[in-house]
């Protein structure tokens, strides 16, 4: 059995385990990547480790500490507010909201991560407060982020125009974009209404009296602080009881600065390119040591089992990159010399090894792969390249990437296993539904 075949066998090993087992997939991972790694390929440590994803760690860690902080001081409560009362209060709205604020953040150049990581605590803070399904606000933050993602002037259409503009393939900037744009707002029209975006809209407006208690009853007793003593809860840190609801909606000075440390991270990720984990962690510990009894339920809000799974499923892959998996399955796809049939499994390549790994990089290995076919002129090549993109980025709603990630880890504490097992099925459906409507929209229909 060769090397490839084995590392793909595991990875389906581990799937199936923690399936059935109440054993953290990131756990199963790692030992694979150190059995996989040292044991059968003889990588050293140091090669096992480069797969660590240091940066997403970093990013899962930060943002979900400073939103934790801006969720127990109020600040989080104001800015819901103020999102009901942009669209007037009709609650039916807000999710669209999302969309079109990530949609034009991406459009600008913000990579989706930087985007998703500003807007989903926001916005799954309002699903709580207004009893919309948490999976349908992630995603439509996560599809606003792609929708404008491939804009001329975005991470993902600079990557995607060079590498077709460099091969001498023809290319059409705005056409890549557009089909991205409306591809993945007809599927944010359909997470709309299956996550129940029908019964959202008969909510009405929302009253701008005392918002709800940002946790479900129950939930903020449970969590304890350091040594094991039990928390405030998160509305007495902010503003001493439930009964001070008067005040709840005003701006203090601890959201006042709160406002501003969140103005400083989308300033420093968005506009000076920032690294989104390293703003997030210093925004986060000068409002700590502003306010050093609000962190004290802030650190233990923290995914500590989401950041372990996703670190763990990721250091994996990095391993199987390194022995040679992702190029042995894309050569052998496309050295089959069917055109049609070629393009197809190259989208199935990148959605299906896009949900575990980035899909910036993997946009640069699976287009260049294409190419041969593409300059033969039996396919459009325009329709394959937005097929294949559209393919590689719309599976970032899995749990294993960072928009999915960010997604469980702001999700409601009781309902984060709930939304980490939709979150899988739905980008598994994605991953196998989307390529192919892809396919037959963009390449065989001829669209673009």
């Amino acid at each position: 059995m060769g090397i490839e075949i084995l590392s793909i066998g595991l990875l389906v090993a581990m799937f199936i385990i923690a399936t059935i087992q109440p054993i953290n997939m990131g756990a199963l991972a790692f030992a694979g990547a150190f059995v996989l790694g040292s044991l059968i390929i003889g990588m050293k440590t140091s090669d096992i480790f480069a797969g660590f994803p240091s940066d997403l760690f970093l990013t899962l860690v930060a943002v979900t500490y400073l939103f934790a902080i801006a969720q127990i001081n109020g600040t989080i409560d104001w800015l819901v507010e103020g999102a009901v009362r942009l669209v007037r209060g009709r609650i039916g709205l807000i999710p669209w909201v999302m969309f079109l604020v990530a949609a034009v953040i991406t459009g600008f150049g913000a990579l989706g991560p930087a985007a998703v990581a500003i807007l989903a605590p926001v916005a799954l803070s309002f699903a709580v407060q207004y009893r919309i399904h948490p999976v349908m606000m992630g995603l439509m933050v996560i599809h606003g982020a792609q929708a404008g993602g491939f804009s001329p002037i975005s991470i993902y259409g600079g990557i995607t125009n060079q590498i077709v503009e460099k091969a001498g393939l023809p290319f059409a900037p705005t056409s890549l974009f557009l089909s991205s744009f409306f591809f993945n707002l007809a599927i944010a029209v359909l997470v709309f209404f299956v996550f129940g975006g029908a019964k959202v809209m008969k909510h009405g407006t929302a009253s701008f009296g005392p918002l709800p208690e940002l946790h479900p009853e129950g939930v903020s007793a449970s969590i304890r602080g350091h040594g094991g003593t039990p928390a405030k809860p998160i509305r007495e840190h902010a503003y001493g009881t439930a009964a001070d609801t008067a005040s709840t909606l005003r701006l203090n000075n601890e959201r006042i600065i709160t406002l501003i440390g969140l103005t400083a991270l989308g300033l420093g990720a968005l506009v000076f390119k920032f690294n989104v984990g390293l703003v997030a962690m210093t925004v986060a510990v000068v409002l700590a040591l502003l306010s050093p009894t609000t962190q004290k339920a802030a650190i233990d809000k923290v995914s500590w089992s989401t950041v372990l799974l996703i670190s763990g499923i990721i250091t994996y892959v990095g391993v199987m990159e390194k022995a040679g998996t992702v190029d042995y399955v894309a050569s052998a796809i496309s050295s089959l010399g069917m055109p049609l049939l070629v393009a197809l499994l190259l989208c199935f390549t990148g959605a299906i090894v896009s949900a575990f790994a980035s899909s910036t990089a993997l946009l640069g290995a699976i287009i260049p792969l294409a190419v041969p076919f593409l300059l033969q002129g039996h396919v459009s090549a325009v329709g394959v390249v937005a097929a294949i993109a559209i393919s590689t980025t719309i599976v970032d709603t899995s749990p294993f990437s960072t928009n999915g990630a960010l997604v469980v880890a702001n999700a409601p504490d009781d309902r984060r296993e709930q939304v980490l097992r939709q979150l899988l099925i739905y980008s598994a459906l994605i991953a196998i539904i989307g390529p192919i409507v892809a396919w037959l929209v963009f390449v065989v229909s001829g669209l673009v």
